[in-house]
């Protein structure tokens, strides 16, 4: 029987279990009891043995008892646990890379998954509550979204879980309100004002500094914001200082609103979110990341002292 035939046996299949949990098991811990995998998994200690046995034959890991104090994890190939465990890779989303800010942290994310030695790869899509239900119907592992983004889907998504914090000033560097008209710096009465709904924090940002002005909201697409400033058919709109392709011939101004600017430091915030029931171990894994690796990463492209690579 070949290695390939014996993952369907019933050791097979437990060995399918047992390598979920052991991607979590640092070289050197001692991993979980014979018992425990018994109990937890509904199987026969022999089973797991056999199971256990099988996992390093195909040189998944590679164990050692030390008697009265358990079995310890020697070494382990992620590779291949991950291929066992029936995860080819991991598949984040993030925002499109429009912003060298972004292009960096994309960069950061694919050097960090390669320096724990797991499988990854990474798609783009606009608007965070679209990330957020592509997370939750299973088409990606995890969600890059703004702590803020966080904070208001919570509520209709009560699944969602934050796996890893990025710290602030990784996801945007800030906001301010673009004017179409340069001599403008604040939101007035009358004033046509571009708000996205997809996008909960340009969403509430805009919303908390139109709040008590008689402006009119217009539904535009985030990525169009700007060239409708451009074009004339807002006056407004909430954007990050982040991509700027008509800065110079614009108004700009900082938020009037107390709330506006304290939740703008959320903003801030990249966080990497999982599905609780659907992501434990993937949550897992993301907590392994080096934060420090990804953000000096995000720097270097930033800066434009390396390319972005992603």
């Amino acid at each position: 029987m070949t290695i390939s035939e014996k993952l369907y046996t019933k050791n097979g299949l437990a060995a399918r279990e047992i390598a979920r949990h052991l991607l979590s098991v640092k070289p050197g811990e001692r991993i979980p009891r014979i018992s425990d995998f018994a109990s937890k998994l509904s199987l026969g200690r022999g089973t797991v043995q056999g199971a256990l046995r099988l996992l390093e034959e195909m040189g998944a890991i590679h164990l050692e008892s030390r008697g009265h104090l358990g079995t310890f994890l020697n070494r382990k190939d992620d590779h291949a646990l991950w291929k066992i465990a029936g995860m080819s890779q991991v598949v984040g989303v993030m925002p499109l890379p429009y912003s060298r800010k972004y292009e960096g942290l994309a960069t950061g994310l694919v050097e960090a998954f390669q320096e724990i030695n797991v499988p990854f790869n990474l798609a783009f899509m606009r608007g965070s509550t679209h990330r957020i239900d592509a997370l939750q119907s299973g088409r990606y592992d995890f969600a890059v979204v703004s702590g803020l983004a966080v904070e208001s889907l919570q509520e209709k998504y009560p699944g969602l879980q934050i796996a890893k914090r990025l710290g602030p000033y990784s996801y945007v560097s800030g906001h301010e309100i673009f004017f179409a008209d340069p001599s403008e710096t604040v939101i007035r009465d009358g004033m046509r004002v571009g708000i996205d709904s997809t996008s909960a924090d340009q969403y509430l940002l805009t919303s908390y500094e139109c709040r008590g002005l008689a402006v009119e909201l217009v539904e535009v697409n985030y990525m169009q914001l700007l060239d409708m400033l451009k074009e004339g058919k807002i006056d407004a709109a909430v954007w990050n200082k982040d991509e700027l392709r008509y800065a110079d011939r614009f108004g700009r101004g900082p938020f009037q609103s107390k709330r506006a600017r304290e939740l703008s430091e959320k903003v801030s915030e990249a966080v990497l979110v999982v599905d609780q029931e659907k992501g434990a171990i993937v949550g897992q894994r993301l907590a392994d990341l080096s934060v420090d690796r990804i953000r000096s990463v995000q720097e270097e492209v930033e800066k434009g002292r390396r390319f972005a690579c992603y």
